[in-house]
């Protein structure tokens, strides 16, 4: 199937205004009262709003504990843990879509975690950075230093990303291993990320983070 791309957020719902811009996008494309697993869930907020809003049968999986805890304040089931390694316990199928939001620059294993991904799951929706960014490469161009910026605000030391990805990296890595796009958006954010747009003309060059849906 060809991909589709997103072109405007005038879908998203306005109960969703204090989710980051990401996650609204994310949000708009997750069915309602479908079954979720959000890996990397943070603090919740996707994850309670899907719940309250669209019914849907949610978990999560996150590495803090303090942000564990709020999640389970918040009414949510949330698991404390490796999101690589728990994964492997859930059965074929067992969700209908798989959200990996803003962690996959982070992931030793990218490829063995997203097939792994697409077996307990119908649909798998990966959100990050667009290394490729013309702020990105300018930094690089005239300072010769390793980018630091509000998308990257990490030296080059201590950064928890291990990867750079480009949003024509993901595209090509997709058609490559087999799987299909079912849609993609791009977008620029502002306001501390609350609020962005879609970025359709020239996305890998203008567009801060790239949002995929993929499936087999």
């Amino acid at each position: 199937m060809q991909a589709m791309r997103s072109t405007s957020s005038g879908n998203i719902n306005g109960d969703a205004k204090d989710l980051r811009f990401d996650l609204k996008i994310i949000a708009s494309w997750v069915e309602p009262r479908s079954s979720v697993i959000d890996l990397g869930c943070g603090r919740g907020e996707l994850l309670k709003y899907l719940k309250d809003v669209k019914e849907v049968r949610g978990t999560g999986i996150e590495q803090d504990e303090d942000e564990v805890a709020i999640c389970i304040e918040k009414g949510l089931s949330v698991l404390q843990g490796d999101l690589n390694e728990e994964v492997l316990d859930y059965p074929d199928h067992a969700f209908d879509y798989v959200i990996l939001s803003q962690t996959l620059q982070q992931v030793y294993r990218p490829m063995e975690l997203i097939k792994e991904l697409l077996r307990i799951g119908k649909h798998v929706i990966v959100s990050f950075p667009n290394f490729s960014h013309w702020s990105i490469r300018m930094q690089v161009l005239f300072t010769g230093y390793a980018p630091k910026n509000k998308l990257l605000p990490y030296d080059w030391f201590d950064t928890p990303n291990i990867r750079v990805i480009t949003i024509k990296d993901f595209r090509k890595f997709v058609k490559d291993v087999g799987f299909r796009v079912i849609k993609e958006a791009a977008i620029n954010t502002h306001h501390e990320e609350r609020y962005g747009k879609i970025i359709n003309f020239l996305p890998n060059l203008r567009a801060t983070y790239g949002i995929f849906m993929i499936g087999k």
